[in-house]
């Protein structure tokens, strides 16, 4: 069920004076320096961050205060991070997180089991 978005930029007459680039999905995007990733996509037009890992349904920031974990993005290779307590930064590579996140499986060896005297 499409929705419009609730979070629209407010328009003023000072502008930003510095910007910086960053990517999402691979897509070069220049935003205004010093406000939160979440912030930086919407601002953009991105409308999708994320998807559920049961339905995949898309999702994204509902709060903008680190309570609802809906802007869930994978940010420099690190997944499960809330784009709306991230500060943006020159170079930061985003990317939509798409179902649950991997977790590297690590055997525990029988070596490691012993305990040593």
């Amino acid at each position: 069920m499409p929705t419009e978005p609730l979070f629209q930029p407010v328009t003023s007459e000072s502008r930003p004076t510095r910007t910086l680039n960053l990517t999402f999905n691979g897509k070069t995007l220049t935003v205004p320096a010093g406000i939160s990733v979440a912030a930086a996509l919407l601002m953009v037009g991105v409308t999708r961050f994320r998807a559920t890992p049961v339905s995949e349904a898309p999702r994204a920031p509902y709060c903008m205060m680190g309570v609802c974990f809906e802007c869930l993005v994978d940010i420099d290779g690190v997944p499960n991070r809330q784009s709306c307590l991230v500060e943006v930064s020159e170079g930061m590579k985003i990317r939509s997180q798409e179902g649950a996140r991997d977790l590297i499986f690590q055997p525990v060896t029988n070596q490691a089991l012993e305990v040593q005297p």
